[in-house]
């Protein structure tokens, strides 16, 4: 049997849950060789990478992975186009992902970006949450997800210390 792509949620956020500050700052992130080595096994399983504008504009444009991952942006305010490795997509992402999700391919990265992230939970489409969790507490910015339609049920498939007093956790989405 074939196995089905699978999309998995990436994200780094404070311990009170907020992915960026305030004015939309990430300069609090801990960077280690830890992320490093993680980051780069973890690409080696990607092939696509999904992201709202905010993201895309973060990542200063580019998909964010290797040069044979294949990036789309959804949006409501930008035109649709292609540049480069990156498609902008000007629509709902529910249907696109879901058929991304069936076709042929390595699984599928959702960076960052929690509106995106979580009409994505709502629509069963998210089978995996890896989290880093950095030691400190913003106090206000950045949400991780806001409010659900629904509660979204995780089971703990891996609790790994890293450098800098961090924490990976990974789950698995039950569908």
């Amino acid at each position: 049997m074939e196995r089905m792509r699978k999309v998995v949620f990436g994200v780094a956020n404070s311990l009170d849950n907020f992915i960026a500050g305030p004015d939309g700052s990430v300069d609090w992130l801990r960077w280690s060789e830890d992320v490093n080595t993680l980051m780069q096994t973890y690409w080696q399983s990607v092939d696509t990478v999904l992201m709202g504008r905010k993201t895309f504009e973060v990542t200063g444009g580019g998909s964010g992975a290797g040069p044979h991952t294949r990036g789309y942006v959804f949006t409501r305010t930008l035109e649709p186009r292609v540049e480069g490795d990156v498609e902008i997509v000007n629509g709902d992402a529910e249907p696109f992902v879901r058929d991304l999700k069936n076709g042929d391919g390595q699984d599928i990265c959702v960076l960052g970006g929690a509106v995106l992230a979580r009409s994505l939970f709502e629509a069963d489409l998210i089978d995996e949450v890896g989290v880093n969790i950095h030691p400190l507490l913003l106090g206000s910015g950045v949400p991780l997800f806001g409010s659900l339609k629904r509660p979204i049920e995780l089971a703990l498939t891996e609790c790994k210390p890293m450098a800098n007093d961090c924490v990976c956790l990974t789950y698995r989405v039950i569908h």
